[in-house]
C-alpha cells in the first residue's frame, strides 16, 4: 500500500497561501536557479541542490489527493495533475461541468471524505507514493492516523495570514523522527517521517 506524502512550500509562519489562496514570494524558489527540472506540464528553474531534493521526492509519486478549494483555483490545472498520474479531488459536489469538458483527465472527484479518497488513491498506487496536498485535508488526515511522512519547502518569508498548511489540525500529539535537511537557495526542504508510536 503506497505511502501518504504531504509536501508543500511553506512560509516560516506556517502558510501555504495567503488567504486569498496566491502563494507570492513562497514559490520564488521555484525560478532562481541554474538547473532545469519539469514536473508534467511546468518547467522550472531551481538551485542544483533542490533539483536533486525534488526528483527524489517527486520520482515515485503516483496518485495525488487535493482539495476542491485548490482545484477551482487552478481550474483543474488543465485536466493534468499537478504531480503524479492521477488526482483524487475531496469534494462536496462533483464540478459536472469541468468534467464534460475534460472528459478524458485522470481526475476522480470523491464525496465521502479525505479517509475515502486516500483508500481509493493507495489501491491505485500499488507501491508509488501517494500525494496528498498540505492544508485542512492534512490535518483532518493527520487526526486520522493516515500520514506517513512530511515534506516541507521552508521559505525565509513571514505571510502573517493565509491557509495553514495542517489547517486547522486539532488531533493528538505525534511525533515526528528527526528530519533530514537540504538547504537550497532560498529554501530550506526538510523530510520527516512520522513516528507510530504515541508520545
Amino acid at each position: 500500500m503506497g505511502r501518504v506524502v504531504v509536501q508543500a512550500t511553506m512560509s516560516l509562519d506556517g502558510f501555504i497561501a495567503d488567504p486569498s489562496g496566491g502563494v507570492g514570494p513562497l514559490f520564488d524558489w521555484y525560478f532562481n536557479g541554474e538547473v532545469e527540472f519539469r514536473d508534467n506540464e511546468r518547467t522550472y528553474r531551481v538551485s542544483a541542490a533542490s533539483a536533486e531534493y525534488l526528483r527524489s521526492a517527486w520520482r515515485d509519486v503516483g496518485p495525488g489527493v487535493v482539495g476542491r478549494r485548490l482545484f477551482d483555483i487552478t481550474d483543474g490545472w488543465g485536466g493534468v495533475p499537478p504531480v503524479g498520474d492521477a488526482a483524487f479531488v475531496v469534494t462536496h459536489r462533483v464540478p459536472t461541468a469541468w468534467v464534460d469538458t475534460h472528459p478524458d483527465a485522470p481526475f476522480t472527484f470523491v464525496t465521502d471524505g479525505v479517509e475515502s479518497a486516500i483508500a481509493r488513491a493507495q489501491a491505485v498506487a500499488g507501491e508509488r507514493v501517494v500525494s496528498l496536498t498540505a492544508g485542512d485535508l492534512t490535518g483532518q488526515a493527520l487526526a486520522a492516523g493516515l500520514v506517513d511522512e512530511l515534506r516541507i519547502d521552508l521559505v525565509p518569508v513571514l505571510l502573517g495570514a493565509g491557509v495553514r498548511y495542517f489547517g486547522d489540525f486539532t488531533g493528538a500529539a505525534q511525533l515526528l523522527e528527526n528530519p533530514e535537511a537540504v538547504q537550497g537557495d532560498r529554501v530550506t526542504h526538510l523530510h520527516y517521517r512520522i513516528r507510530r508510536e504515541t508520545p
